[in-house]
């Protein structure tokens, strides 16, 4: 088959159960999705419909009697499990090494440099969640104006700083020396302007930005540009590719945004590749080991697709996959190792189940494929069926 328009909308965070390896990550027994599925009330008829509890040996739910997608978990092969990784596996790139994680906090020359060039100082230095970082830091920051430095256990070097005292903008400047900094054997996936406001304990604002290493090869993105395909990123798939193979962003500032300004691409585009990161689920719920609020959120999606699937033409084909794990009723509030799901759905696609794939790659070569662009991205192009 040949689409027209391919929508590929990744669930920030939807993991489906532990990877073999997933105990050298520390995320043994991890399954996002099961988190949720125990959360009273929990239903995504319309996921379920596509083929989400049909996947080999996804541990929970019912299966449908005749699902209407294709469906199948996919293996991550990176060195990884956070977003960048994520999301460059997904369009055929594949992270063979590992980016730095920094579990003991910056080294003091890397610090001093950065404090050299911002003409300010440095606060806490070690991993953290998000809303606590600044809940335990927040006062002296603002009585010193020092930046809040902190990481994960992903690949990141955080900022945080109230809008009082360092304007985004400002503070958006901070991270780009920081991405300067960050190279050669710094090179963290990312570096993320994480800005806050109000009084104690202070409340994180929607102006979020990340700054990401730039791919070292093209990806699905570069491809599909080169061969005149239009791409519309929607969310913060500008910000995690540093533009390349784009020409356009389209940030959002919540769930419920990214999927307005996905109904808006399909009511004008003609054709193209409209890829979409839906992060609430990992930012606001998975992180914050909300499984009330993340269960939630995936039902509100659901109702949305019930809507979006008939907006669909003859030729379009839609994906719903993930990028990684975080399971909220575990311990961490880290990303965890974990399969990823991918449901698709066509008019003129024929249900199948595809098994378990050993890369989230076999998601961007099967895009290329239906467009029939050539290319040498990683992964294996998935067996599709067209209705007869």
């Amino acid at each position: 088959m040949r689409a027209n328009r391919v929508f590929l909308i990744v669930l920030d965070s939807f993991g489906v159960g532990a990877l073999p390896d997933a105990a050298a990550f520390g995320d043994t027994g991890s399954h996002t999705l099961r988190s949720c599925f125990l959360q009273p009330g929990f239903s995504v008829p319309n996921m379920a419909k596509l083929g989400l509890y049909s996947i080999d040996e996804i541990g929970v739910g019912t299966p449908e009697d005749t699902p209407i997608g294709s469906y199948c978990k996919l293996a991550e092969a990176s060195k990884g499990k956070d977003t960048t990784t994520g999301h460059w596996e997904i369009c055929g790139l594949i992270s063979e090494k590992a980016m730095p994680t920094y579990p003991h906090g910056f080294p003091q020359a890397l610090l001093d440099e950065f404090s050299r060039r911002t003409g300010r100082g440095v606060l806490c230095n070690l991993p953290y969640s998000g809303t606590k970082v600044i809940a335990d830091y927040g006062q002296a920051h603002l009585r010193t104006g020092k930046l809040i430095v902190y990481t994960s256990a992903d690949s990141v070097f955080q900022i945080a700083a109230h809008e009082a005292v360092v304007p985004p903008e400002e503070l958006y400047r901070y991270c780009r020396i920081a991405r300067e900094i960050l190279q050669g054997e710094h090179a963290v996936g990312r570096v993320i302007a994480r800005p806050f406001a109000g009084e104690f304990p202070f409340v994180r604002t929607p102006r979020r930005h990340d700054f990401s290493l730039l791919p070292p090869r093209d990806t699905l993105l570069d491809v599909l540009s080169n061969a005149g395909i239009d791409v519309f990123p929607i969310g913060k798939i500008y910000d995690i590719f540093a533009g390349k193979g784009l020409k356009e962003a389209h940030p959002t500032v919540s769930n419920a945004d990214g999927m307005a300004q996905t109904d808006a691409v399909s009511k004008t585009a003609c054709r193209g590749f409209c890829f979409v990161n839906l992060v609430d689920f990992d930012m606001l719920y998975g992180h914050r080991n909300d499984a009330v609020g993340y269960a939630r959120a995936l039902m509100e999606f659901d109702r949305w697709l019930g809507s979006f699937l008939p907006k669909l033409r003859e030729d379009d084909v839609l994906m719903i996959t993930a990028d990684h794990g975080c399971d909220p009723l575990t311990p961490s509030t880290d990303h965890s190792r974990e399969y990823i799901p991918l449901l698709i759905y066509g008019r003129q696609l024929r249900p199948k189940n595809l098994g378990v794939r050993s890369t989230y790659a076999d998601i961007g070569k099967t895009v290329a494929a239906l467009f029939g662009v050539e290319n040498k991205l990683a992964g294996t192009v998935l067996p599709l069926e067209e209705r007869t």
